[in-house]
């Protein structure tokens, strides 16, 4: 039974929209304390995955709950819309070349898309019963958000953190655009692994002219750039002759692996040398008249190869700076598309891909090729197109987090990171990174804000000329910039402060697009009137340490000095049940759209409850199905309360905590337990610890014990007995507190609930007070006693089921139970000895002091001795008890006099 959870949650949410519950809650919460979790923006393209309900739900439970605490907790989704991704399917499903069409016209077909699907992830989100400002999201294509990105790139450039340069960076041929570290991911790709000679051609003294250098590279293509060959200064080196009469030159620690490889058995050691005595030898290229000189460099290592380096300034970030060093100067003879160019005779035109096999035919052909072979190796790809990308010396825009790397690191140690490795992760990242790519050479995202010099050159960015093309954007939009020249762009009378001319052209790269959803701090926070800057919480998945959690580091580290976020919280990802990653090919994904279709949102949101999210969690179908049976208890439980409070007034009703029966009291006191343990489960974000203390209190302490006890009362007794009375006033109580409690987590569920439970309360459940643990309630000495109590009923249920295994008795109502209790339980059971039978569901209880059991069919507990019998005398219609009284009246022959007796005062009131 899942409550037809899949049609009754669109009605629900239909009557959130209608009754404006989210401005009802702000308007309630306004003046309160701010919680501010700031939606990380979700990529515009494309159905949302499990993955996204996963996120969306988690941040969910947490503002709903902090909402319900008493604070102001807006919620403000942002989305991500600018990027190569849609212009991509714009240009596949919409058959567009954005290179022969106006950039306009282009930008606003990529708009469309990306506003479509917005609007369908929007649909998408709310149905999962995410709660949020839906009518007011943020969204990076939007011109106010645009201007906010411009002005922390002005502030950034006016600190002096943004700088061009020519430089080696991640270049993606599949993308033809450069790339920032963020956006590069490791997969398996198998290359040739090549072994060339290069011929010493001066050897200064050192090396003998016929003999020859062995590099090795796994990139033949970039051997067209080779401008050097580095050597470690203290690494020791070898020269051998082989039995041919060769002579070779390599690291003497990896000689006798390379030489085998490369097929030479013998071999003599003639001479070794420190690589720093080499520096300055001259070898020729093995197909151009070139030199290559042997050079020395930190980044030479042992793990592998000859210890000789191939070095091509133009694809390698370490030869690039070797190169400078050097005075080498680079070849970059590689298009933005991957195609060799003319400054790679032999080669123009090919794909860098294909050039590989044209290379090693090359060296071949000149003898220079030792060895071929291929590996598989763990090689940097596009993680947008999931392609290979190449090192690429070209001209770009940077952020040089040099400039505010000790500030970043500093920040991360004042934010609380959850789960705590995150810290040392970031801390990691910003440590190592290199300075930040900032430009693309795309058309759909945000322009550049730099202007150049057309006389000289001379990028021109001033405080002026950031505040005109802010003003612009927040205006008109980022297009402005494609639709009209420079001059209509620049405050009038602007001049270069290099040359003084007044005429200037303008950037045509974008910014990386992680520079737009890492400024959302400022775009948002900074300028909305519902939110507030620096958030409390940023809650995303673990890969967004490179991503977002830098990104927006950055931004804010570099412009305001302190990090955007008090805490940052991370999940991980989105299995299948056997741990595997989800794939189409396997079919093994796990549609949320599906699964609400199916069983409801409700049932999605408490499987994300159930699982440790910190690390990467499974979901199958079979994990569904056992969500749903939990879910059915939970809903049962919370009927089963309803159902038995259909006649109860609470200010008519209600029984004063002192006049409660013992029982009650202690249902009452493990109720303030519960909202101790779940809140602390919500304030740690913990929420599989809400989870599970839910669920074992309505199954096990609720279902099982304390409702199973109170049915033979709720049943039987008069509406009006106290004891009745009594369990009403508690089982409300309990009701209004588990549906708050659960509510964060099954809203729609919970909302349902709310509208029958009984007395005054507010219109929707979302508007209530969290629960708050009532420590007057407490009495250590009562649980401690009733703690005892249920440890003793769980002895006498045991001789129950195994008397009801051995066929005397059927259900436990046919049983008559004797205790044999040891002294100090004697007391206890003998406190509440007439609730005995209520407390086992038995029809008789006998209690012996000081006697011993006959052995055959006794049940042996810790202090009591327990034997089961069938019970005596006939089964009440009524009560379903076994009572030798049954017969005895003569107007209700088939009742016990207790029921007999309630029924004749029922008639006699109502007449």
């Amino acid at each position: 039974m899942r409550g037809n959870l899949p049609n009754r949650e669109p009605e629900m949410q239909a009557w959130w929209d209608r009754t404006d519950v989210y401005g009802q809650v702000a308007k309630k919460r306004a003046g309160q304390p701010k919680f501010i979790l700031h939606d990380g923006p979700p990529y515009a393209n494309g159905d949302i995955h499990i993955g996204h309900a996963l996120n969306k739900v988690l941040k969910d439970f947490i503002v709903r709950y902090k909402s319900l605490q008493g604070f102001d907790a807006p919620y403000v989704p942002g989305w991500d819309t600018h990027g190569l991704p849609i212009e991509q399917a714009v240009t596949s499903k919409k058959k567009v070349n954005r290179k022969k069409m106006d950039p306009v016209e282009f930008r606003k077909i990529c708009e469309d898309y990306a506003l479509s699907f917005v609007e369908k992830q929007k649909a998408q989100f709310k149905r999962l019963g995410v709660r949020g400002d839906w009518d007011h999201p943020y969204i990076t294509l939007k011109p106010e958000y645009e201007a906010s990105q411009i002005r922390v790139f002005g502030e950034m450039a006016k600190r002096g953190y943004v700088y061009r340069s020519y430089r080696c960076i991640y270049w993606s041929p599949s993308s033809e655009s450069a790339l920032a570290d963020a956006e590069i991911e490791y997969q398996d790709k198998r290359s040739p692994s090549i072994y060339v000679a290069f011929d010493v051609k001066d050897g200064k003294g050192k090396l003998p002219e016929d003999a020859s250098v062995i590099i090795w590279t796994t990139t033949p293509w970039t051997l067209p750039a080779n401008l050097g060959i580095a050597l470690g200064a203290e690494f020791t080196y070898v020269l051998v002759t082989t039995g041919e009469g060769r002579k070779f030159l390599l690291a003497e620690d990896l000689a006798e692996d390379v030489l085998k490889l490369i097929g030479v058995e013998e071999y003599t050691k003639e001479e070794t040398f420190r690589g720093k005595e080499l520096e300055g030898v001259l070898c020729q290229h093995p197909f151009y008249d070139r030199e290559s000189p042997i050079i020395l460099g930190d980044h030479v290592t042992l793990d592998a190869g000859t210890g000789c380096v191939h070095t091509a300034p133009g694809h390698g970030v370490d030869d690039f700076e070797l190169a400078k060093k050097y005075g080498l100067g680079v070849i970059s003879p590689v298009d933005e598309k991957g195609k060799l160019t003319k400054e790679a005779p032999g080669f123009e035109g090919l794909f860098y891909d294909d050039a590989n096999k044209v290379v090693t035919e090359k060296l071949t052909e000149s003898g220079h090729l030792l060895k071929l072979v291929f590996i598989t190796h763990q090689y940097p790809h596009d993680w947008r197109t999931k392609k290979p990308v190449i090192f690429r010396a070209t001209e770009q825009w940077f952020a040089s987090i040099d400039g505010f790397r000790k500030e970043m690191l500093d920040a991360i140690q004042h934010v609380k990171w959850t789960p705590s490795w995150g810290e040392t992760r970031l801390g990691n990242m910003v440590e190592d990174r290199n300075d930040w790519c900032i430009s693309r050479q795309r058309v759909w995202g945000v322009p550049l804000p730099i202007f150049y010099c057309e006389s000289c050159n001379h990028p021109h960015i001033t405080d002026e000329s950031i505040d005109k093309v802010a003003d612009l954007f927040s205006q008109e939009g980022s297009s402005v910039w494609f639709a009209r020249d420079a001059k209509e762009l620049l405050p009038e009378g602007t001049q270069c402060s290099e040359c003084g001319n007044h005429s200037f052209r303008k950037e045509t790269d974008i910014m990386d697009v992680w520079f737009d959803s890492g400024s959302s701090h400022a775009a948002v926070l900074e300028t909305r009137k519902d939110s507030s800057w620096p958030a409390d919480l940023y809650l995303e998945g673990s890969d967004q340490y490179r991503g977002w959690f830098n990104s927006s580091l950055s931004t804010s580290v570099s412009t305001k000095g302190t990090a955007p976020y008090r805490e940052v919280l991370s999940h991980g990802f989105t299995l299948d049940g056997e741990g595997k990653k989800m794939s189409k090919s396997l079919g093994n994904v796990i549609d949320p759209l599906k699964v609400m279709k199916n069983y409801g949102a409700d049932i999605l949101r408490l499987w994300v409850s159930s699982t440790d999210y910190q690390a990467d969690v499974r979901v199958s179908e079979d994990i569904l199905k056992q969500i749903a049976e939990a879910y059915r208890k939970i809903r049962n439980t919370l009927r089963f309360l309803l159902g038995n409070l259909a006649d109860f007034a609470p200010v008519e009703y209600a029984v004063q905590v002192a006049d409660l029966d013992e029982i009650d009291r202690y249902a009452l006191i493990k109720l303030q337990r519960l909202i101790e343990k779940v809140t602390t489960g919500y304030e740690n974000y913990d929420f599989h610890t809400v989870y599970y203390q839910i669920h074992h209190f309505c199954t096990v302490f609720l279902s099982q014990f304390y409702l199973d006890v109170l049915k033979d009362r709720l049943y039987t007794l008069p509406a009006a007995d106290a004891k009745r009375r009594s369990s009403q006033t508690v089982m409300l109580e309990m009701l209004k507190t588990l549906v708050v409690l659960v509510n964060p987590i099954i809203p729609h569920t919970t909302e349902e609930v709310w509208k029958f439970v009984p007395g005054t309360k507010d219109e929707s459940i979302q508007l209530a007070d969290f629960p708050q643990m009532k420590v007057a309630v407490l009495d250590r000495e009562l649980e401690e006693k009733w703690d005892r109590l249920t440890e003793l009923r769980d002895t006498v249920l045991k001789a129950l089921e195994e008397a009801r295994a051995a066929k005397v008795i059927g259900n436990s109502l046919g049983a008559a139970v004797e205790l044999y209790p040891s002294e100090s339980n004697f007391e206890l059971l003998h406190s509440i000895q007439d609730n005995l039978t209520e407390l086992f569901i038995v029809s008789q209880v006998s209690l012996f002091q000081g006697a011993k059991p006959e052995s055959e069919g006794v049940v042996k507990g810790e202090g009591l001795d327990v034997k089961v019998n069938p019970a005596s005398g006939e089964k009440c219609q009524r009560c379903w008890m076994i009572s030798p009284t049954v017969g005895t009246d003569e107007t209700y022959p088939e009742l016990c006099d207790r029921c007999a007796d309630t029924v004749s005062k029922h008639y006699a009131d109502v007449e």
